[in-house]
């Protein structure tokens, strides 16, 4: 039976949409066990609280509770809050996992502290430099992987090399792509552009066999379908993510300003209704779950820190496609072969 630990007072609406959600997902899926990580009494509290009461006992056996009494806040030093939280539902949850009890940890919690606390609590994956965080951007028809999408700011160009392979593996066991194709984001497409530290991951990423590559990423073809997996620093992941949420809040909110304005508009909007909605749908990212953290010795997930009951069901969803298809076991192999290549090319 596959155990999956939840950081049960991780996000915004903690601990309730955290501890519905895992119910939920217990309901849809019978070969997993979830550990609940917080405080006793407020878990058992807030399990009594669940809607149908008669569907959270049909599956009670298989939810359990280990007790943590210290939250970490987004607010605080990641690091620095770990040392001194002995009991944080993130030590406590990830320490679970890094004794082999469970195999995936999720949290909506401090993204700083996932990062840290699978560092230093799980452990990286031998040969992985550092982990990293992939987040699906919403590309409708075509999802693409962001890797790395802020958790290293400052990269050497063999670590992108090693989230581009992370990032193919994902996308191939995870999602489904048969051979994914990864692009590298860059100022141009030809290989000389960029700086230094672009045309070396280049020239990296091109000389290795272990993943498709397919050259430079523009900035403006992020958003057309160009690859299954978009590597770059965490830096400039991050500002691609960003910049893509919000040129899509905003051209949403263009286009109902526009529409609203005039009867004809009003009209128009009425009849495309459906269109629009399942327009929306299609960037809807609650449904992908969360975003996985790639590079550790067993699943992370990192849910939005808003999530709802739904996205955390989505995140344990995720967690348990990613145990099952053995990303873990693949990394290593794949960190292996792209050793092997920079020695034959040194």
């Amino acid at each position: 039976m596959m155990k999956i630990v939840l950081d049960a007072m991780g996000g915004d609406n903690a601990p309730k949409v955290n501890v519905d959600g895992a119910i939920d997902a217990l309901r849809e899926f019978d070969d997993i066990e979830i550990i609940l990580v917080g405080p006793q009494e407020l878990m058992e509290k807030t399990i009594g609280e669940y809607a149908d009461q008669a569907a959270c006992a049909a599956v009670r056996d298989r939810l359990h509770i280990a007790n943590a009494t210290e939250v970490i806040t987004t607010e605080e030093h990641p690091v620095m809050a770990l040392r001194r939280k002995k009991d944080s539902t993130f030590n406590v949850g990830m320490d679970i996992v890094r004794r082999k009890e469970a195999q995936a940890f999720v949290s909506a919690g401090s993204t700083g502290a996932v990062m840290a606390g699978a560092m230093f609590r799980i452990g990286r994956i031998k040969g992985i430099d550092r982990p990293a965080i992939g987040a699906m951007l919403p590309v409708p028809g075509r999802p693409m992987l962001l890797m790395d999408a802020g958790a290293n700011t400052d990269c050497k160009p063999e670590w992108i090399n090693q989230f581009a392979m992370m990032g193919s593996i994902y996308m191939n066991r995870v999602m489904g792509v048969e051979t994914p194709e990864v692009g590298l984001v860059n100022i141009g497409v030809e290989a000389a552009k960029g700086n230094e530290q672009a045309q070396q991951a280049y020239a990296l990423m091109s000389a290795q066999k272990t993943y498709r590559f397919i050259g430079n990423v523009e900035a403006r073809d992020t958003m057309a379908g160009s690859c299954d997996v978009l590597a770059a620093d965490g830096f400039v992941g991050n500002v691609v993510l960003k910049n893509t949420e919000g040129v899509i809040s905003a051209l949403f909110k263009l286009l109902k300003g526009g529409l609203m304005a005039s009867t004809k508009g009003k009209v128009a909007a009425l009849l495309a209704k459906d269109t629009f909605k399942s327009l929306k749908n299609s960037f809807n990212s609650e449904e992908v779950g969360g975003a996985p953290l790639l590079g550790v010795e067993g699943v992370v997930i990192k849910a939005h820190g808003n999530s709802q009951a739904r996205a955390i069901f989505c995140a344990i969803r995720q967690a348990r496609t990613v145990v099952e298809t053995g990303v873990v076991d693949l990394i290593r192999e794949g960190v292996a072969q792209l050793a092997a290549a920079q020695e034959e090319n040194a």
